[in-house]
């Protein structure tokens, strides 16, 4: 799957939402785009999901336009007001209707199942205003990964939660090394904290995305035969030694 956004721009009531901006992406890559906040992020994210019609640009999915395809192979990840949960809800019930939703078994037991399997169990009472910034970001891109037909994910600004910017980056880099194609947008600030060259809203020559290299199985060396048990030889007992007589004593003979 290749997804190429030629010079795509938004137009707002009071302004461009978003300057034209070009990218490529294909599947297995992942690409870090990055912009001052209230630069387009968000309008960039819909752009590419085909949820949003560019006032200028194309979007082009293996090469023909169609909103549709781009609806049913993308997902936008936590997008601000538009795709983020309601900071009330609970972990348990956000998951549950996203399992629903994807056909999956969405009862008590199979969402306990689904969150103790991601070693999130003890969150599922939590509501989303409360999760740790890590958990939030690893559950909602897994998430959106398991929906049919989903083959791009896109992260809209996670650092908006955390500092950290390895930690949402690395759950970016895990689903492009397991084959999905990945777009994270950021702030500048937070693009500088990792070591990628980023792309850039508002431009038009870009980098090129990263393939992060998959993770090689590991290869254990097969296990060495244990040694045949060889039964101890079996000596004849020794004879106990003879025991020492005492010299026989004489008497001697009277005169």
């Amino acid at each position: 799957m290749e997804i190429q956004a030629t010079q795509i721009g938004v137009d707002g009531p009071h302004g461009p939402l978003l300057r034209p901006t070009s990218l490529r992406i294909r599947t297995g890559e992942l690409a870090l785009v990055a912009g001052e906040p209230g630069t387009g992020h968000t309008a960039l994210a819909l752009a590419l999901a085909g949820q949003l019609r560019p006032d200028s640009g194309t979007v082009l999915l293996d090469g023909k336009p169609g909103a549709a395809g781009l609806r049913r192979r993308v997902a936008v990840v936590d997008a601000p007001q538009v795709t983020e949960p309601d900071d009330g809800l609970k972990l348990a019930a956000v998951v549950g209707e996203e399992l629903a939703l994807t056909g999956a078994p969405a009862g008590r037991r199979a969402v306990a199942a689904w969150l103790t399997a991601r070693d999130a169990d003890r969150y599922a009472t939590d509501r989303f205003r409360t999760l740790p910034p890590t958990v939030r970001t690893r559950v909602l891109a897994e998430l959106a990964a398991a929906r049919p037909g989903v083959e791009l994910l896109i992260l809209d600004s996670p650092d908006r939660h955390t500092d950290d910017a390895h930690s949402w980056w690395s759950v970016a880099r895990t689903h492009a090394e397991r084959g999905l194609a990945v777009v994270a947008l950021c702030t500048h600030s937070s693009a500088r904290l990792l070591d990628v060259t980023a792309a850039h809203l508002g431009k038009h020559d870009q980098p090129p995305p990263i393939t992060p290299a998959k993770p090689a199985p590991s290869k254990t060396a097969p296990a060495k035969p244990a040694p045949a048990k060889t039964a101890p030889a079996k000596t004849a007992p020794s004879k106990p030694a003879p025991a020492k007589s005492k010299p026989a004593t004489t008497l001697e003979e009277k005169p």
